[in-house]
Formats: structure tokens, C-alpha cells, sequence
């Protein structure tokens, strides 16, 4: 007998009415009521009912004599030559505000560069990404993060075995994508076959296995983002200082803020940051690893200009709301002056002169706390600040300084869509992580449960669209996307940020793992103890020359399989790999012929990608650019054009009709002819087809593709005739 599938036995008009239902509830969960924009930007604060003078709700900005602006930590990159050819280059942060630190410095991310053994950067690659903080789960851990709807913390790892696992292979970006898509048919199916118990475990292992990765590539894209932002300030202002003074008094290490003046070579070149942040941003992509360097730029600076929407939208709503109602806003900077969260405060003396003021509360997300006895009888964290007669912070020995004792209320993350997400609520601890898990908890049930998708199921497509509309549009922190990034940035900035008070960042801390719904996570001071085990084991294995040495040689066989095979044969190694769970690596046997080709495969690389970047920047070439430096890589393309591909002669193409100088379109036309490839000789013969019909260039062109068909060893006859009919001439 043929039986139904369990989620089938819910009608839709039932499973739409339900979904309706909790988005009536989840509105009604929120107390704030609708504001239009202009009642918004409009609002003022309630006048004070007692003739006392108050401060009113403005931005807390620190006064002149108490320092405008945070101390910025000290970054610095640390490099340890590897035998065979590497560099390990490591990025150390002060954490000036870490508790029972015996050290102020802890190693934050770990790149490898490949760079053969030699100072020429056009033939470096880097491989691969750690982040020091992450590692890999207990047991425990991970037998915790398997039980369904456990959305806890679950202790904390305290040592390391082994060396650390890199967070990202740059070498290798396909084959996650490739891998991701494995263990999405593993689950599928197999695992969702044998019932409903190992389904929704396994989906929430590798959940949890997610989102823990996820936590640790925002933490390293927040430490990338500020180590270049504050290496680009100090290098402005040293650069500025350097003109006054010797040339060789300049001459300094770079990465070292304490020197008074520094070189102007970083540790990291731009092309190489840039492809750092935009692997790690494309990782989290579900395509992400078939992206090529084309798209670093536009992924990186999509990334950027989202960043400075979001927080430049969620401060705007989160100060004027706080002077809607009366509170005080105050934002939180990382080492680099980027505000990324903020503290709502209230005076104590506001909380029974204005007893009956009204609280609108939309996005906000906390109780009213003009009527919180609790409040009146607050016996948790609060500071003593002082504020001159006209509402402006000061010091207590000031003329006219007023004593105000302020409670802090909750603090928000800027950087996350739509609405500013309310990380810590010093009143209810559970308010943020009921908010967290709302979103988790919907999906847990809908997708691991129900087996709901939205693509398979129009009532639950639509109810899902119009529950996300109606509580976005209310600003309700409900079933709206991860904190992840949120939370990381926080860790991020109570570890860097010394400005915070000791006992309000022991409080933010607790209160930052009381939310944490991952098993696998681990606290911050956990994960700094980490960080440091995991560097001297990376260091360790670097130096052992059966460790890393090893390995990054074991690469380069690897890298030399498409120098012997073609696609076919590639695509048959890498199903292999995928098959056998990366148990099954091809390599090639290291010859001086192969080393000798890869070296000039690197370079070929370089080059390409530095012609692609030139084509793509700017429509007239000599105008953005150094011909000389374009020209360098034209000719070294032309002498290796044998070593070049389908992506040289693209670039080689562009670069020709994007320059007016001779040489350089002669020089591209002798990359194209030195290719001569079907796809070589399909640029030259679209060129001939866009010049005009009496340009010199359009007789060169036709000329040398003439030349390039007799030549060509393996053209097919057709393909010739095609040619040799459009341009004229026997074959």
C-alpha cells in the first residue's frame, strides 16, 4: 500500500492559517507601536514636569579632557620564513582591554605565501588562512551540537592536540563549493532515509558546524578589515611626518605602530588583502568558490558599501529613537574609528521626574523603562558621569559639572540589516537570544521537521514572505538574520577597545554567552587562550620540516597536474577527491622541467590578472596607467605565450582596444599571435571585425591571423575556411 509523505497530512489552507497566526502573535509579542519616518525625525523629548534642570536624551560624546577618540592598538605582522619557500605571516592585535591577560598581544590570523623560494612577488600565491581562535569541536561538542532544538552553550575547549586547521585553502576554492554540494546529496539522499530522528540530527550538526564557521570568517574579516584600515591611517600619517625628515631615518618596520615612522611596504600587498577578504566573504557563498579574481573587487566593495548603509541607517534610527524617548546614545568604535555598536543609557533621576513620559519603543526592542520598577531599585551595573548646563559630558571638576548616575539599558549592533539588533539587554537576559532563535527555531521546525520548502510549497513560501514583510516593516527584531556577525564584532571590540569599563566589559561578556545558541562556540577568554596554543603548535608545525614544509611541497605536485593533464583528466582527479572524501589527492613527480613551468605559470597568472584589472579600470589605458609597467607584462606574455590561455588572450584583447599607444597594441597583438589558440585567434578575428575598414591596424590584424591559421598545428578545417573567407586570402 502506497503511503503519504508526513508533511503532505497538513493541508495547506491549515499550514497558511498557522503561519498567520504566529505572525499575529509575534506582532503582538512587540510592544512598540506604528511611527511613521516623519514623526520619527520630528520626535522631541518629553519636557522634565519638575523645575530641576535634566539632562536631555543626546549622544554621549566624551569631552575634550577626557579624550575624543580611542587608543588604537598596536597591529603588527609578525613573518617566519618556512624551508622550501613560504612565508607564514601572521597578524598580532593588542588586546589592551582582555581580563587576566599576561600578555597584551594575541596572534589573530595566519596567511601562507608561497613564494618558491625567491623575492619576485609576481610568482607568490598564498594558500592558507587561519583564524587562531577556531578550532576544531571536542567530541562533546559536537555530540551536543546533534541534539535538535539545543540552542546553549556547551562549555568551553581548553586545549589543542595537533596543529590547527586553516579556516580557508585558497588554493582549493572550487573544491569546497564542489564539497558543499557532496554533503548537501549525502543528506538528501541517504541520511534523510532513515528516518525522522537521524534527520533533524544531522541537519543540526551540520547547522551548528556552519554557523560556527561562519562566527570565526566574520572574525576574520573583521580583523583583516580593521588591521588594513589602520595600517592605511597610520601609513597617511607617516607618510606625512617622512617628508620632513632624512630618507633613511624612515627606514623602519612597518607593521610596528610604536615606530615613529614607517616604510611604505606592507606586509600584505593590496591584490593580496583583496583576495584574502573577498575568498572569505565568496566562502560563505554557495557558488562563491567558482568565482574567479574578476569578481574580488565588486564582492569586496559590495561588502563595504553594505557595511556603511547598515550602519549608517541603524545609527540614524537608534539615536533619533533614543530622543524620542528620552534616552541617551552611545556609540562604541573598533581600533580603526569605525562605530559598529551602541549603548542606550538612562539617567536614574529621569526615571521618577518623568515617571508617565511616553515610550514608543519601535526598534528598540526592550521594555518600556519609564514605568520598570526595577529600574528604581536598580542594583546592577551603572556609572557616575557629569554634564555641564547645557547637557554636554564633562569631568566632575568642572565649573557648573552636574553628578548624573546613568544605567545602561541594551546595547545594539549596527552593522546587520534593516534594524538595529539588540545584542545585550542588561534587564532580560533572554530577550536577545529569544530573538536569535526565533529565526533558527522557524527554519529547525519548517525545513528538519516539516520538510518545508519554499520552492516546493506555495502557502509556506507566501506565509513565510508575509510574516518577514509584516515584522520587518514594524521593526520588530524577530526572525531576521544571524547576529553572527553582530556578536563577533563585540568580542571583537570589549578585547580591543581599553576605553570600556572593566566591570561594564565583565558584564558584557557574561551576558554575550548567556545568548550564544551554538554548542560548539567557546567564550572570548577561551578562545584567546586558544589563539595562542594554536599559533606556537602553526609555528611548531612550520618548523618541522615533515609538517608544513611538507605539505605546501605536497601542494605544488598538486598544483603541477594541470601543467600534464587536460580538463578531462583534471575533472575525473577532482571527482576522485570528492568521492573519497579528500582521501585521494593526484600529484604529479617533482621534475626541474615542472618546477621550471610552474614558476612561469605563477607569473603568467600575475600578469593576466594585472592586464584584466588594467582593461577593466579604465576605458583609455595611458590615462589611468604607466604604459611602461603595462608594456613590462605585455612583453613577458608574448615571450611566454605558450604558458598562457584563454583568460591571457582576453585580457591581451581588452587592454588593445582600450590603449592608443603603438607599442602596446603591437605587443598585444604578439601575446594573441603567440597563443594562437581557437581562443586567441576568436579575439584577433573580433578585432578585425571592430576596426574601421581603412585602419592599419585592421591590415596588421588580418595579416597576422593569416599567419596564425597556416601555423596553427591543430586547427580544424572549417574553423579555417571560416577565417580565411572573412578576412580575405587562401588558407
Amino acid at each position: 500500500m502506497k503511503t503519504q509523505a508526513w508533511p503532505l497530512k497538513f493541508p495547506p489552507r491549515i499550514l497558511l492559517r498557522g503561519l498567520v497566526l504566529l505572525a499575529i502573535l509575534s506582532i503582538g509579542w512587540n510592544v512598540a507601536s506604528a511611527q511613521s519616518a516623519a514623526e520619527l525625525s520630528t520626535a522631541k523629548p518629553q519636557a522634565a514636569t519638575s523645575g530641576a534642570s535634566l539632562p536631555t536624551a543626546t549622544s554621549l560624546d566624551p569631552p575634550d579632557s577626557l579624550g575624543s577618540s580611542p587608543t588604537t592598538p598596536t597591529f603588527r605582522v609578525e613573518k617566519l620564513s618556512v624551508t622550501g619557500g613560504s612565508e607564514l605571516l601572521t597578524i598580532f592585535g593588542r588586546v589592551d582591554g582582555l581580563r587576566h591577560s599576561n600578555s597584551p598581544e594575541v596572534p589573530l590570523v595566519s596567511v601562507l605565501r608561497d613564494t618558491l623560494g625567491d623575492d619576485n612577488p609576481e610568482n607568490d600565491r598564498l594558500r592558507y588562512v587561519w583564524m587562531l581562535t577556531y578550532t576544531q569541536p571536542s567530541m562533546a561538542k559536537r555530540i551536543a551540537a546533534a541534539i535538535p532544538f539545543l540552542y546553549r552553550s556547551v562549555g568551553n575547549k581548553r586545549n589543542v592536540s595537533g596543529p590547527p586547521s586553516p579556516i580557508l585553502n585558497l588554493s582549493h576554492a572550487q573544491r569546497a563549493t564542489w564539497s558543499k554540494f557532496f554533503w548537501w546529496g549525502v543528506q538528501n539522499a541517504f541520511l534523510d532515509t532513515y528516518g525522522l530522528p537521524l534527520k533533524v540530527s544531522t541537519r543540526t550538526y551540520r547547522q551548528n558546524l556552519q554557523d560556527y564557521q561562519k562566527t570565526h570568517i566574520a572574525q576574520a574579516l573583521s580583523v583583516l578589515g580593521t588591521y588594513q584600515n589602520v595600517q592605511q591611517r597610520v601609513h597617511q600619517e607617516n607618510e606625512f611626518l617622512a617628508l620632513r625628515v632624512e630618507p633613511q631615518a624612515a627606514r623602519v618596520s612597518f607593521d610596528d605602530a610604536s615606530s615613529p615612522l614607517l616604510t611604505f611596504e606592507p606586509a600584505f600587498t593590496p591584490d593580496e588583502m583583496l583576495e584574502l577578504r573577498a575568498r572569505l566573504l565568496l566562502s560563505q557563498k554557495t557558488f562563491g568558490g567558482l568565482y574567479g579574481p574578476d569578481k574580488f573587487d565588486s564582492t569586496v566593495g559590495k561588502y563595504l558599501t553594505k557595511s556603511m548603509d547598515y550602519s549608517g541607517h541603524n545609527w540614524e534610527l537608534l539615536r533619533q529613537q533614543a530622543e524620542a524617548d528620552g534616552l541617551y546614545f552611545e556609540p562604541l568604535t573598533m581600533p580603526d574609528g569605525t562605530a559598529t555598536h551602541a549603548i542606550l543609557w538612562v539617567a536614574k533621576s529621569d526615571l521618577d521626574v518623568q515617571a508617565n513620559r511616553p515610550y514608543n519603543g519601535r526598534f528598540l526592542n526592550i521594555a518600556n523603562p519609564w514605568n520598570d520598577q526595577q529600574l528604581r531599585n536598580w542594583t546592577g551595573y551603572s556609572e557616575t558621569r557629569y554634564f555641564d548646563n547645557e547637557n554636554r559630558r564633562t569631568t566632575g571638576d568642572a565649573d557648573g559639572a552636574r553628578r548624573v548616575e546613568m544605567i545602561p539599558l541594551a546595547l545594539y549592533g549596527l552593522n546587520h540589516p534593516k534594524i538595529p539588533a539588540v545584542l545585550v539587554d542588561f534587564r532580560d537576559g533572554l530577550n536577545p537570544k529569544k530573538r536569535e532563535m526565533s529565526r533558527r527555531l522557524f527554519n529547525d521546525v519548517a525545513k528538519n521537521m516539516l520538510s518545508l520548502s519554499s520552492f516546493g510549497n506555495l502557502p509556506y513560501f507566501a506565509g513565510r514572505k508575509a510574516y518577514g514583510f509584516l515584522t520587518g516593516r514594524r521593526g520588530m527584531d524577530i526572525n531576521q538574520p544571524s547576529r553572527v556577525r553582530s556578536y563577533t564584532e563585540l568580542k571583537l571590540l570589549l578585547a580591543f577597545n581599553p576605553n570600556i569599563n572593566s566591570q561594564l566589559r565583565d558584564e558584557l561578556e557574561h551576558r554575550l554567552e548567556t545568548v550564544s545558541i551554538n554548542p560548539m562556540s567557546n567564550d572570548s577568554e577561551s578562545e584567546i587562550q586558544l589563539a595562542r596554543k594554536q599559533y606556537e603548535a602553526l609555528v611548531e608545525f612550520a618548523r618541522n620540516k615533515d609538517g608544513l614544509p611538507a605539505k605546501i611541497q605536497r601542494d605544488r605536485r598538486e598544483e603541477m597536474v594541470p601543467l600534464v593533464h587536460g580538463p578531462a583528466a583534471r575533472a575525473f582527479f577532482e571527482l576522485g577527491n570528492v568521492l573519497t572524501f579528500g582521501r585521494y589527492v593526484h600529484r604529479e613527480d617533482v621534475t626541474p622541467a615542472l618546477e621550471q613551468r610552474l614558476e612561469v605559470a605563477r607569473r603568467v597568472k600575475f600578469h593576466t590578472q594585472f592586464l584584466d584589472e588594467v582593461a577593466r579600470s579604465s576605458p583609455e589605458i595611458e590615462v589611468a596607467w604607466d604604459v611602461a609597467t603595462v608594456q613590462k607584462s605585455l612583453k613577458f606574455l608574448a615571450n611566454n605565450a605558450t604558458a598562457a590561455n584563454g583568460s591571457t588572450a582576453k585580457a591581451a584583447a581588452r587592454v588593445f582596444q582600450r590603449s592608443t599607444d603603438e607599442e602596446s597594441r603591437k605587443l598585444c597583438l604578439d601575446v594573441l599571435s603567440g597563443i594562437n589558440d581557437k581562443g586567441a585567434r576568436k579575439e584577433m578575428l573580433r578585432i578585425y571585425r571592430e576596426e574601421p575598414p581603412n585602419s592599419h591596424w585592421r591590415t596588421v590584424v588580418a595579416a597576422r591571423l593569416r599567419k596564425a591559421v597556416n601555423e596553427a598545428d591543430r586547427i580544424k578545417a572549417n574553423e579555417a575556411n571560416s577565417v580565411m573567407a572573412e578576412i580575405g586570402g587562401g588558407p
